[in-house]
Protein backbone atom coordinates (compact mmCIF):
# COMPACT_ATOMS: atom_id res chain seq x y z
CA UNK A 1 0.00 0.00 0.00
CA UNK A 2 2.92 2.36 0.64
CA UNK A 3 4.11 1.90 -3.23
CA UNK A 4 0.21 2.69 -4.43
CA UNK A 5 -0.18 5.85 -2.13
CA UNK A 6 3.82 6.61 -3.30
CA UNK A 7 2.58 6.09 -7.12
CA UNK A 8 -0.86 8.99 -6.66
CA UNK A 9 1.51 11.02 -4.88
CA UNK A 10 4.01 10.78 -7.21
CA UNK A 11 1.04 11.23 -10.36
CA UNK A 12 -0.50 14.37 -8.32
CA UNK A 13 3.13 16.09 -8.13
CA UNK A 14 3.87 15.93 -11.77
CA UNK A 15 0.66 18.00 -12.55
CA UNK A 16 0.39 20.16 -9.57
CA UNK A 17 1.02 23.68 -9.56
CA UNK A 18 2.69 25.77 -6.77
CA UNK A 19 0.44 28.61 -7.19
CA UNK A 20 -2.50 26.59 -7.32
CA UNK A 21 -1.83 25.08 -3.86
CA UNK A 22 -0.83 28.79 -2.31
CA UNK A 23 -4.67 29.83 -3.64
CA UNK A 24 -6.25 26.53 -2.18
CA UNK A 25 -4.58 27.07 0.84
CA UNK A 26 -5.54 30.34 1.47
CA UNK A 27 -9.19 29.71 -0.04
CA UNK A 28 -9.88 26.79 2.25
CA UNK A 29 -8.03 28.25 5.85
CA UNK A 30 -6.34 25.00 6.22
CA UNK A 31 -3.39 23.63 8.47
CA UNK A 32 -2.79 20.80 5.75
CA UNK A 33 0.22 20.96 3.39
CA UNK A 34 -1.38 21.23 -0.76
CA UNK A 35 0.45 19.63 -3.42
CA UNK A 36 -1.58 22.30 -5.88
CA UNK A 37 -3.54 19.71 -7.99
CA UNK A 38 -7.32 20.13 -9.03
CA UNK A 39 -10.26 17.51 -8.68
CA UNK A 40 -10.20 16.17 -11.59
CA UNK A 41 -6.43 15.54 -11.69
CA UNK A 42 -6.97 13.79 -7.95
CA UNK A 43 -10.19 11.80 -9.61
CA UNK A 44 -7.80 10.65 -12.85
CA UNK A 45 -5.09 9.53 -10.79
CA UNK A 46 -6.70 7.57 -8.70
CA UNK A 47 -8.76 5.92 -11.61
CA UNK A 48 -5.68 5.22 -13.61
CA UNK A 49 -3.69 3.84 -11.02
CA UNK A 50 -3.82 -0.25 -11.64
CA UNK A 51 -4.52 -2.58 -8.48
CA UNK A 52 -7.30 -0.12 -6.99
CA UNK A 53 -10.16 -1.77 -8.59
CA UNK A 54 -9.25 -4.74 -7.18
CA UNK A 55 -8.51 -4.07 -3.89
CA UNK A 56 -10.43 -6.54 -1.08
CA UNK A 57 -11.99 -4.52 1.83
CA UNK A 58 -9.09 -4.68 4.07
CA UNK A 59 -6.35 -3.91 1.08
CA UNK A 60 -8.79 -0.60 0.93
CA UNK A 61 -8.64 0.22 4.52
CA UNK A 62 -5.39 0.01 4.38
CA UNK A 63 -4.28 1.73 1.63
CA UNK A 64 -7.12 4.81 2.87
CA UNK A 65 -5.09 4.97 6.11
CA UNK A 66 -1.68 5.31 3.99
CA UNK A 67 -2.92 7.84 1.92
CA UNK A 68 -4.57 10.00 4.84
CA UNK A 69 -1.58 9.88 7.57
CA UNK A 70 1.27 12.46 6.00
CA UNK A 71 -1.06 15.83 6.28
CA UNK A 72 -1.81 16.47 2.24
CA UNK A 73 -4.66 17.64 1.00
CA UNK A 74 -4.63 15.95 -2.11
CA UNK A 75 -3.64 12.83 -0.68
CA UNK A 76 -6.99 13.24 1.78
CA UNK A 77 -8.92 13.70 -1.11
CA UNK A 78 -7.59 10.79 -2.84
CA UNK A 79 -7.99 8.42 -0.09
CA UNK A 80 -11.60 9.79 -0.41
CA UNK A 81 -11.89 9.33 -3.97
CA UNK A 82 -10.57 5.39 -3.50
CA UNK A 83 -13.25 4.76 -0.82
CA UNK A 84 -15.98 6.03 -3.33
CA UNK A 85 -14.83 4.27 -5.92
CA UNK A 86 -14.97 1.40 -4.05
CA UNK A 87 -17.88 2.09 -1.76
CA UNK A 88 -19.29 -1.48 -2.16
CA UNK A 89 -16.67 -2.96 -0.40
CA UNK A 90 -17.91 -0.90 3.29
CA UNK A 91 -20.44 -1.53 5.48
CA UNK A 92 -21.72 -0.19 8.99
CA UNK A 93 -18.89 -2.02 10.38
CA UNK A 94 -16.60 0.68 8.56
CA UNK A 95 -17.96 3.52 10.44
CA UNK A 96 -15.23 4.01 13.28
CA UNK A 97 -13.27 4.59 10.12
CA UNK A 98 -15.24 6.94 8.20
CA UNK A 99 -15.90 8.84 11.51
CA UNK A 100 -12.67 9.53 12.45
CA UNK A 101 -11.91 10.73 8.89
CA UNK A 102 -14.79 12.51 9.38
CA UNK A 103 -13.69 14.48 12.69
CA UNK A 104 -10.12 14.55 11.24
CA UNK A 105 -10.97 16.54 7.88
CA UNK A 106 -12.26 19.81 9.43
CA UNK A 107 -13.00 21.46 5.73
CA UNK A 108 -16.14 21.25 3.40
CA UNK A 109 -13.50 20.26 1.04
CA UNK A 110 -13.18 16.63 2.77
CA UNK A 111 -16.32 16.35 4.93
CA UNK A 112 -18.59 16.24 1.45
CA UNK A 113 -16.96 13.76 -0.09
CA UNK A 114 -17.10 11.59 2.75
CA UNK A 115 -20.66 12.50 3.44
CA UNK A 116 -22.09 12.65 -0.25
CA UNK A 117 -20.25 10.11 -1.78
CA UNK A 118 -19.03 7.63 0.97
CA UNK A 119 -21.56 8.18 3.36
CA UNK A 120 -24.47 8.33 1.14
CA UNK A 121 -23.69 5.21 -1.12
CA UNK A 122 -24.22 3.47 2.40
CA UNK A 123 -27.00 4.87 3.31
CA UNK A 124 -28.41 4.10 0.22
CA UNK A 125 -27.83 0.30 0.22
CA UNK A 126 -28.22 -0.24 4.34
CA UNK A 127 -30.50 2.72 5.29
CA UNK A 128 -31.57 0.58 8.61
CA UNK A 129 -27.82 -0.59 9.23
CA UNK A 130 -26.85 3.06 9.05
CA UNK A 131 -29.32 5.33 10.11
CA UNK A 132 -29.13 4.74 14.10
CA UNK A 133 -25.72 5.86 13.75
CA UNK A 134 -26.44 8.82 11.29
CA UNK A 135 -29.13 9.84 13.90
CA UNK A 136 -26.54 9.80 17.15
CA UNK A 137 -24.18 11.31 14.52
CA UNK A 138 -26.88 14.47 14.22
CA UNK A 139 -26.76 15.11 17.67
CA UNK A 140 -22.77 15.19 18.23
CA UNK A 141 -20.68 17.97 19.92
CA UNK A 142 -18.87 18.32 16.58
CA UNK A 143 -20.70 20.44 13.78
CA UNK A 144 -18.69 18.56 10.89
CA UNK A 145 -20.34 15.49 12.30
CA UNK A 146 -23.75 16.52 12.18
CA UNK A 147 -23.14 18.13 8.27
CA UNK A 148 -22.37 14.78 7.65
CA UNK A 149 -25.40 13.37 9.01
CA UNK A 150 -27.48 15.72 6.89
CA UNK A 151 -25.37 15.10 3.30
CA UNK A 152 -25.72 11.37 4.30
CA UNK A 153 -29.01 11.56 2.76
CA UNK A 154 -28.52 13.98 -0.21
CA UNK A 155 -27.62 10.93 -2.37
CA UNK A 156 -30.41 8.48 -1.37
CA UNK A 157 -32.88 11.70 -1.28
CA UNK A 158 -32.15 12.25 -5.01
CA UNK A 159 -32.45 8.51 -5.98
CA UNK A 160 -35.79 8.71 -4.29
CA UNK A 161 -35.55 7.75 -0.72
CA UNK A 162 -38.35 9.46 1.77
CA UNK A 163 -37.10 12.74 3.36
CA UNK A 164 -38.13 11.21 6.69
CA UNK A 165 -34.51 10.78 7.58
CA UNK A 166 -33.28 14.02 7.03
CA UNK A 167 -36.01 16.16 7.93
CA UNK A 168 -35.77 14.16 11.35
CA UNK A 169 -32.52 15.67 11.63
CA UNK A 170 -32.89 18.72 9.99
CA UNK A 171 -35.68 19.47 12.43
CA UNK A 172 -33.86 20.50 15.81
CA UNK A 173 -30.75 21.87 13.69
CA UNK A 174 -33.07 24.85 12.27
CA UNK A 175 -31.75 26.77 15.20
CA UNK A 176 -28.13 26.52 14.82
CA UNK A 177 -25.98 29.59 14.11
CA UNK A 178 -23.07 27.42 12.60
CA UNK A 179 -23.08 28.60 8.50
CA UNK A 180 -22.27 24.77 7.37
CA UNK A 181 -25.04 23.32 9.21
CA UNK A 182 -27.65 26.04 7.81
CA UNK A 183 -25.93 25.75 4.26
CA UNK A 184 -26.16 21.43 4.77
CA UNK A 185 -30.13 21.80 5.01
CA UNK A 186 -30.86 24.39 2.42
CA UNK A 187 -28.79 22.34 0.30
CA UNK A 188 -30.54 18.81 0.92
CA UNK A 189 -33.95 20.56 1.01
CA UNK A 190 -32.71 22.58 -2.82
CA UNK A 191 -32.65 19.01 -4.01
CA UNK A 192 -35.61 17.35 -3.15
CA UNK A 193 -37.31 20.25 -4.08
CA UNK A 194 -36.55 19.16 -7.46
CA UNK A 195 -38.54 16.27 -7.86
CA UNK A 196 -40.94 16.69 -4.35
CA UNK A 197 -41.61 19.91 -4.15
CA UNK A 198 -45.18 19.44 -2.56
CA UNK A 199 -43.02 18.09 0.34
CA UNK A 200 -40.60 20.39 1.06
CA UNK A 201 -43.08 23.24 0.63
CA UNK A 202 -45.47 21.61 3.50
CA UNK A 203 -41.98 20.85 5.71
CA UNK A 204 -40.70 24.59 5.32
CA UNK A 205 -43.90 26.55 5.94
CA UNK A 206 -44.51 26.33 9.17
CA UNK A 207 -40.35 27.20 9.85
CA UNK A 208 -39.87 29.53 7.79
CA UNK A 209 -39.62 31.89 10.90
CA UNK A 210 -36.98 29.22 12.48
CA UNK A 211 -34.70 29.35 9.75
CA UNK A 212 -32.05 31.09 8.34
CA UNK A 213 -31.49 32.91 5.61
CA UNK A 214 -28.56 31.09 4.05
CA UNK A 215 -31.46 27.87 4.35
CA UNK A 216 -34.30 29.58 2.75
CA UNK A 217 -32.55 31.08 0.24
CA UNK A 218 -31.15 27.49 -0.95
CA UNK A 219 -34.16 25.89 -0.55
CA UNK A 220 -36.40 27.89 -2.36
CA UNK A 221 -34.33 27.86 -5.77
CA UNK A 222 -36.34 25.09 -7.59
CA UNK A 223 -39.89 25.46 -5.62
CA UNK A 224 -42.56 27.03 -7.63
CA UNK A 225 -41.76 30.90 -7.75
CA UNK A 226 -45.34 32.33 -5.96
CA UNK A 227 -44.37 29.36 -3.15
CA UNK A 228 -40.89 30.79 -2.71
CA UNK A 229 -41.96 34.24 -2.54
CA UNK A 230 -44.29 33.37 -0.15
CA UNK A 231 -41.61 31.37 2.02
CA UNK A 232 -39.19 33.86 1.88
CA UNK A 233 -42.05 37.03 2.89
CA UNK A 234 -42.91 35.09 5.80
CA UNK A 235 -39.25 34.48 6.79
CA UNK A 236 -38.37 38.46 6.79
CA UNK A 237 -41.46 38.99 8.83
CA UNK A 238 -40.54 36.12 11.57
CA UNK A 239 -43.51 34.19 11.31
CA UNK A 240 -44.62 30.98 9.53
CA UNK A 241 -45.84 30.30 6.42
CA UNK A 242 -48.12 27.94 6.67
Amino acid sequence: MQDLAAELEERLRAVATPERAAAEKRYLKSDLQFLGATMWQIRAAVKDIAGIDSLDHDGLVALVEELWAPPIHERRMAAIHVLARRSELLGVDDLDLLERLVRESRTWALVDGLAGDVLGALVGRDPDGMTPRMDRWATDADFWIRRASLLAELRPIRAGAPLDRFLGRAEPMLDEKEFFIRKAIGWVLREAAKRRPAEVLDWLSPRAHRSSGVTMREAVKYLPAEDGRHLMAAYREGRGAG
